[in-house]
């Protein structure tokens, strides 16, 4: 079987790329209008929500950055672990039942459809739509680099395939992402992320107990080894340092409440009381799944130390080459085409609401209404967004997990506040509002900027994405506090008080 291991993973790759296309073809048929596109008509069940939250969180992210972050950071990556089920505990109780609420309340599509109805300001929704559309773009262009590094990663294993460029591996990624997604909307999003969360899961389990036995010693061998090398690497803080650690778990713990891709999920479930039962599916699915990423990123990375293993020409290879070498051949090709789903899967989300800031959002607030034929338009922009996407991929060419570091930290920085905070403080004036989006953007892509440019890197490597949410989050509650208390809307007031 040993000898058949390239076919083995090809041919998984390739039954899943086929589901893809017949997911796609399939929610095609169901994708009526942009209510079905955007939020699958408010129509889902507990366990299809439970999983798409946690999917779309764990991605190429979580499975390829996260075990490529562990080998070169070490255990920094814990505090993004322990973060993210933290922040799905703040999200629900912050947003689970509110979002439900206001989406059955104003009909809407989108977050910034909530978020113009709650500070009666179209401004508010063109720069809420803003903000999603930047912070897609880096983080969906981690989802791409992800896929395409797998890609080429398989291909290379496979001697009559040639060699192929990490540039073709992005463009054969991004056509396939764009037919499924353009064709079946959230509705493949979710589905998909039904039959990969629930793979995913049990497959984590087995990566972690074979990522176990590899090394001689257990993860007891693996940790000395490592600390031999650089003892920090297994401290409780890593490579990253105290600081950087906590700035990590509190962007992820509490940034978690503004990525609109989990989020306008809690907007789809078919009965609002469903968020209690939600969460801990969500929680566990993600804490199984993790296992994954500490065991890979430490076995490898004991590995390559060891001598067992040749070095690694990015970290980002180390998901690929463990599943490639050491996991059984059927286990291999399971995890591969998991992970392709929950990269697909998750960037198409990301398309979702990106779309739905470009057509739906930025029209009606610049010309009042919504665009003739806005389901075809959605189409469009869906492509158009990839395309930028894979660019920006191609262009930075970061870490995959450094990348949607990026993005999520956009995310939270802009919408945090504003959503929310924003939704459950009456206080919160539309001033306020703006000025925190405004000042997040610019002050995330300028630290962005200035490290690629300058390679100016903030002190204590605190990640750029907490510095913009504790700015955005300090000026919204100054201004907020130093304005008059804005009139709501009753029925928004309503819902406020529920």
């Amino acid at each position: 079987m040993e000898e058949a291991r390239g076919t083995i993973v090809l041919v998984a790759i390739a039954v899943y790329m086929a589901s893809c296309l017949a997911i796609g073809l399939w929610a095609m048929r169901r994708t009526k209008s942009t209510r079905d596109f955007f939020v699958a008509g408010r129509d889902l069940g507990i366990l299809v929500t439970g999983l798409a939250i946690f999917s779309s969180t764990m991605s190429g992210f979580g499975f390829v950055g996260g075990p490529g972050l562990v080998y070169r950071m070490g255990l920094s990556v814990m505090w993004i672990i322990i973060g993210i089920p933290i922040g799905y505990c703040v999200s629900f109780f912050l947003l689970g039942k509110r979002l439900r609420l206001f989406g059955e309340l104003l009909d809407s599509v989108s977050l910034p459809d909530v978020v113009a109805a709650r500070y009666r300001s179209e401004l508010c929704r063109f720069l809420a739509a803003l903000a999603i559309l930047l912070g897609v773009i880096g983080y969906l262009g981690a989802q791409i680099l992800a896929m395409a590094t797998i890609l080429q990663d398989i291909l290379e294993q496979n001697p009559w395939m040639g060699d192929i460029s990490l540039f073709h591996c992005v463009f054969i990624s991004s056509a396939v992402l764009v037919f499924y997604c353009v064709t079946g909307g959230i509705i493949a999003s979710v589905y998909t992320d039904l039959v990969q969360g629930l793979v995913m899961m049990v497959a984590a389990v087995f990566v972690f107990f074979t990522a176990m036995h590899t090394f001689e010693g257990g993860f007891s061998g693996m940790v000395q080894t490592i600390a031999a090398d650089d003892a920090g690497a297994v401290g409780p803080w890593g490579t990253v340092g105290m600081l950087g650690c906590l700035s990590w778990f509190f962007l992820f713990a509490v940034g978690s409440a503004g990525q609109p891709h989990v989020i306008t999920k809690m907007m789809m479930n078919r009965r609002i009381e469903d968020a209690r039962h939600i969460l801990p599916l969500s929680a566990i699915g993600y804490t199984l799944s993790a296992l994954l990423i500490i065991s890979v990123g430490m076995v490898m990375r004991a590995l390559v130390l060891s001598g067992s293993h040749a070095d690694l020409d990015h970290s980002d290879a180390a998901a690929p080459q463990f599943l490639q070498t050491y996991a059984h051949p059927v286990l291999a090709g399971i995890v591969f085409a998991g992970l392709f789903a929950a990269i697909m899967s998750t960037a198409d989300a990301f398309l979702n609401v990106g779309a739905a800031a470009l057509v739906h959002d930025m029209p009606r607030a610049i010309l009042g209404r919504s665009l003739v034929h806005e389901l075809f338009w959605a189409r469009c922009a869906t492509a158009a967004l990839a395309l930028m996407a894979a660019v920006f991929a191609l262009y930075t060419q970061d870490l995959v997990a450094l990348l949607g570091a990026f993005g999520w930290g956009t995310f939270a920085a802009a919408l945090v506040p504003v959503v929310a905070i924003g939704l459950n403080w009456k206080r919160a004036t539309a001033l306020a509002a703006n000025v925190a989006i405004i000042t997040s953007l610019l002050v995330n892509f300028v630290l962005k900027l200035s490290s690629r440019i300058t390679g100016f890197e903030i002190p204590y490597a605190i990640d750029g994405g907490t510095v913009s949410l504790l700015v955005s989050l300090l000026l919204f509650f100054l201004i907020s506090f130093c304005s008059r208390q804005p009139k709501l809307d009753p029925d928004i007031e309503a819902v406020m008080d529920m």
